[in-house]
């Protein structure tokens, strides 16, 4: 993968600061197109983008790309498809961002492409689920950002509380990227010592709620959120690029089930290369069932109404 090409499909606040996110990190990335349906805004974007080159720590060739420019892409990051509204499940974006993706997965494949799929939009298992099926590639090649930032969130919310750098919290929200996700604690430590010696179970349930409930928050304060995941993208692309076998939790598919779901996976040049096998509580073990069937049946709603 000597080429590190990368192309951003949907050019708004999500896909936008993840280029701008790419441009403050050294990255392995050293070609970045730009395509989306309002091309001036593209043009802009990719002026106001190369004016930063003097001060970024990587060199990247920026330009307005075409479909034509997947052939030779080493990643396809899909951020395009209508925003959340407040109050709006994730779910109920399914519908409306489907036919959007099955236009630009058709138009990618087209060109021969036979690299990675990253998808961003919302609800992003079932998206990236729908992209592996309009594409046809392995499913190993297509994953989801999936419960990556849930996770960052998760981490940044337990360091806060007792007082530890976010990277030193071990733990995942695991499950869809939704209202059915959770935390398993019992497989939360901290420097090989289990949560439960540093917080209360009241806590956790606070915790979880927090994790859960933080896009619905900024979404009604700001309109959308876009930071966090522009940052999320980064990591899983230099993963990627730099097949480094780093384990995240990324939307990943689950052959018992049929299901894109987020679960720790391992994540190299190939994509999702495996997951990563972990034991959960009786009670875990249920709400890891109930976050699959969640998906299913959207799955199955959608099939039906088509």
């Amino acid at each position: 993968m000597s080429n590190k090409k990368v192309i951003i499909i949907g050019c708004g606040n999500v896909g936008m600061s993840y280029a701008y996110a790419l441009l403050n990190q050294r990255t392995y990335v050293n070609e970045l197109a730009l395509i989306d349906l309002n091309k001036e805004r593209v043009e802009g974007e990719v002026m106001d983008l190369n004016h930063c080159l003097a001060f970024s720590p990587s060199k990247i060739k920026i330009k307005v790309g075409e479909y034509s420019d997947c052939k030779d892409a080493s990643l396809i990051v899909i951020a395009a498809g209508v925003n959340q509204k407040p109050g709006e499940t994730r779910l109920e974006l399914l519908s409306r961002n489907a036919a959007i993706f099955k236009s630009i997965v058709t138009e990618v494949m087209k060109t021969g492409f036979n690299g990675v799929f990253l998808i961003a939009t919302n609800p992003v298992d079932i998206m990236t689920y729908l992209t592996q099926r309009y594409s046809g590639l392995s499913r190993y090649k297509v994953i989801g950002s999936g419960t990556t930032l849930d996770t960052a969130r998760l981490r940044f919310l337990i360091a806060d509380k007792i007082k530890v750098s976010p990277s030193n919290v071990h733990g995942y929200v695991i499950g869809e990227h939704g209202d059915s996700e959770f935390v398993p604690w019992s497989n939360v430590n901290i420097a090989l010592q289990p949560i439960t010696d540093f917080i209360s179970e009241e806590d956790m349930l606070e915790i979880d709620e927090e994790v859960k409930s933080a896009a619905n928050k900024i979404i009604n304060a700001k309109g959308a959120t876009y930071y966090g995941i522009g940052m999320c993208l980064v990591r899983i692309t230099n993963a990627i690029l730099g097949d480094e076998n780093t384990v995240m939790v990324v939307s990943t598919y689950d052959e018992t089930n049929d299901v894109y779901i987020g679960l720790p996976s391992v994540i190299n040049k190939n994509g999702a290369d495996r997951k990563i096998n972990f034991n959960l509580n009786e009670n875990e073990t249920k709400r890891l069932i109930n976050s699959i069937n969640v998906l299913k049946n959207a799955i199955n709603e959608l099939d039906e109404n088509e």
